[in-house]
């Protein structure tokens, strides 16, 4: 350990007399100086004359939404896939395998490129495909209602869903019946939709409908929220990507399932639904899991690729800073830390989800 601490140390000593040699300063306070550089998509409200801190942090805010939709729509696909996959219908297996060995053997890279390139000459706003009239795809993107609510509203409901949804197999196990577990389960799903509607109603933005709607107005839509066609694209890609992926993971874990608890069902008298939603989907569920948390840890890891088709994501800010400040080192380490720290948190998140769903077993002493 000694011999590694004494070559750390000389490392950053040579670098620091380098940097000084070639008259490059070193530090975080370049953090504190304005950008002046534009970039196309931001969560939050952005301005050129805002800091390197205001425009990291967007950058990480933008990668958290690009993973969090690519991991949800991965995550339904995959589902789908792996019911398709084990499926006794040769055709739907035989479709479900195609679907894998294809988008599973195309660079991600390759994919984002050509999605983006067919969302970017979808007809224009005037001619653009309307969802119902409340929402609308054009080469501008895809314009959806959003509801009117203050930011801390929002994230109140997110927190409540989260916690409840965190909450639900603890539940399940400390609960003495089944019953007892199934009446909290529709009394707590009620009551979360009050209380949701509650924080809506009192953090309405005032003088102002409920969702706001996105409406054709000259050449553009105004209103709703707009998803860019690099977020599109991206989103598209990694879901098709991961969606294959995972559909082998679920795939995996249903065969893992026991033959001998499928027959139990089957003798007492349970119907294929309630088989497979009593029996093999908890214990498939159960058998996926740290699978599942390697995958999802990749498809963040994957929205780097936002670099080749210009979205904004935490990559392509911090690629583009080094650009503009010089300051290399200093921002790469905020780029390893970031990623580090975004996807230790989805690790222990869902070791923890797999920690309270396990079932308890019996230890065998020698």
């Amino acid at each position: 350990m000694s011999a590694v601490a004494v070559i750390l140390i000389g490392m950053v000593i040579n670098t620091r007399n380098a940097l000084s040699a070639q008259s490059l300063t070193t530090g975080f306070g370049f953090l504190e100086r304005s950008t002046g550089w534009d970039f196309s998509f931001s969560v939050i409200p952005y301005d050129i004359s805002d800091t390197y801190t205001r425009t990291i942090i967007i950058g990480i805010l933008n990668t958290l939404l690009l993973g969090i939709l690519g991991i949800f729509f991965a995550t339904l696909i995959g589902i789908v896939i792996g019911l398709v996959r084990t499926s006794k219908n040769y055709l739907f297996s035989f479709l479900g395998t195609v679907y894998v060995e294809t988008f599973r053997n195309i660079p991600l890279i390759l994919q984002a490129v050509f999605w983006y390139s067919i969302v970017s000459h979808l007809p224009r706003p005037r001619s653009a495909h309307s969802l119902g009239d409340v929402a609308f795809l054009s080469g501008r993107g895809l314009y959806i209602p959003w509801p009117n609510i203050s930011i801390v509203a929002l994230g109140l409901i997110l927190l409540a869903l989260a916690v409840w949804l965190f909450l639900l197999p603890t539940l399940r196990t400390r609960l003495p019946t089944m019953s007892l577990f199934r009446m909290i389960k529709r009394l707590g799903w009620i009551g979360l939709l009050g209380a949701m509607l509650a924080i809506a109603y009192v953090g309405r933005i005032p003088d102002t409908p409920l969702f706001d709607i996105p409406k054709l107005a000259g050449l553009n839509f105004k209103g709703g929220v707009r998803m860019p066609p690099e977020l599109s694209a991206l989103v598209i890609a990694i879901a098709l990507y991961g969606g294959a992926y995972i559909g082998e993971v679920v795939r995996a874990g249903l065969m893992s399932v026991p033959r001998g608890q499928i027959e139990a069902g089957y003798v007492n008298g349970l119907s294929n639904f309630h088989i497979f939603t009593k029996i093999r989907l908890p214990l498939a569920v159960r058998a996926v899991l740290p699978s599942l948390t390697n995958q999802y840890v990749q498809l963040m890891k994957a929205t780097t690729i936002g670099l080749v088709v210009g979205f904004s994501d935490f990559f392509f800010i911090i690629s583009t800073s080094i650009n503009q400040s010089g300051q290399t080192l200093e921002l790469l380490a905020i780029l390893m830390v970031g990623f580090l720290i975004i996807n230790l948190s989805i690790a222990f998140v869902m070791n923890t989800i797999n920690k309270r769903i396990a079932l308890k077993g019996y230890e065998v002493k020698a």
